[in-house]
């Protein structure tokens, strides 16, 4: 399909003023001020964005696509994220990862849910392993696994800080870094740790040591969660300003006010403030279909909510309306696509792919391209996935 997107005000991340945007063959062919209109013989879908915001499709770098949770017995398992969520909230790429649950959600089970999201015109990648230490893998090794499985992108959330986690050892940790960094380098993946941090007092200090003891450069490790309390938080703002530590934090949905987390648009803009703090390094991601748990002082489970894709764009309305768009979208957009080496993603620009989102007047995606293809139009989801279609009415035949 041609396209053709007239009168856009283009945020690429960063702003472009009134621009027309030609997109074929799944890429961005054309930006200029004003494109002539294809022959008639194409047949272009020429849409007239009227002056709304267009930007790069969002890039989530933590979905739990085949569900979360378990910390409460078997009902608490989460249910897989479903396409809807995902394209609704404007996001066009998605990184899937296992949790605190690697016993029945299996490595094969994430591989599949993330070929079967592409399947459904998403673009998506994974992690290997999950809380535990030694990593759960597919081949046997770290390495092998990003070598050889084309989604798999490196080793994710692997757990610091918690009293779910493995307990690695500082030995544990680099070793499974090595193998990230190196195949990294082999496969031009993004080769890192994404590391989940939870309340626990030791904070980062293991990726401290880890920086002071090995010569692997800072961005192998990748540590998210980081705003989930403000003790945690002043420190990944000092490591990061100090190392250039990458950071992701969190867009935990809106809770009680006895909730320690620091909201996701505090949190961008006080990194953003912070002299000397490495801005390309900061990412937001939502941690959809994923446990939020809150634990008593014996780790017995006392709440739970659930991670949405929603709060992504929530998230970027809302850092928007404090810093302006062209400050606060780098780090929902361009920063997490160069963080995870997709060098097509995250931008608008001639050649990379073509997935972008209009915005209404209130911020929300009223209109979603992946790849080329409409997901969402005018506010509806026009594209559905395989099980979110309505039944076909059974004939008498099928239902006996």
């Amino acid at each position: 399909m041609l396209t053709l997107v007239r009168d856009a005000e283009l945020y690429a991340p960063e702003p472009r003023g009134r621009q027309d945007i030609l997109l074929a063959g799944g890429r961005v062919v054309a930006i200029a001020p004003q494109l002539p209109a294809p022959p008639a013989a194409y047949n272009a879908d020429i849409v007239d964005a009227g002056g709304r915001r267009v930007i790069p499709g969002l890039v989530d770098g933590h979905v739990h696509v085949g569900g979360g949770g378990g910390e409460s017995g078997f009902a608490s398992r989460v249910p897989a994220i479903t396409f809807g969520a995902l394209v609704s909230a404007g996001i066009t790429s998605v990184v899937g990862l296992l949790g605190t649950d690697t016993t029945t959600r299996t490595i094969e089970d994430l591989v599949a849910r993330t070929l079967g999201l592409r399947a459904e015109g998403l673009s998506a990648w994974c992690y290997t392993g999950g809380y535990q230490t030694p990593p759960r893998t597919l081949t046997g090794r770290v390495r092998d696994d990003i070598v050889f499985c084309d989604p798999i992108i490196g080793v994710g959330e692997l757990a610091l800080s918690d009293h779910r986690s493995g307990q690695p050892t500082l030995d544990e940790l680099l070793r499974i870094a090595s193998d990230c960094h190196v195949a990294g380098l082999t496969t031009g993946k993004a080769g890192h740790v994404h590391l989940h941090l939870g309340d626990g007092a030791r904070g980062l200090e293991l990726v401290r040591r880890a920086l002071a003891q090995a010569e692997l450069p800072a961005r192998v490790f990748h540590p998210t969660h980081v705003n989930r309390n403000p003790r945690l938080f002043d420190e990944a703002l000092e490591l990061a300003t100090s190392h250039g530590v990458p950071l992701d934090v969190t867009a935990f949905p809106p809770g009680d006010d006895d909730d320690d987390d620091v909201p996701a648009p505090i949190a961008i803009a006080r990194a953003l403030a912070t002299p000397g703090f490495p801005i390309a390094r900061l990412t937001c991601s939502s941690d959809g279909a994923g446990c939020l748990p809150t634990f008593d002082a014996n780790g017995v489970l006392t709440h739970m909510d659930v991670g949405r894709p929603a709060t992504l764009l929530a998230a970027l309305v809302d850092t928007a309306a404090a810093l302006g768009l062209a400050a606060a979208l780098p780090v929902f957009t361009a920063n997490v696509a160069d963080q995870l080496r997709l060098p097509r993603k995250g931008r608008l620009a001639v050649e990379v792919d073509a997935d972008l989102v209009i915005l209404d007047a209130q911020g929300g995606a009223q209109d979603v391209m992946a790849g080329g293809r409409w997901l969402v139009r005018n506010g509806v989801q026009v594209v559905h996935g395989m099980f979110e279609r309505p039944a076909p009415r059974a004939s008498a035949r099928e239902s006996r």
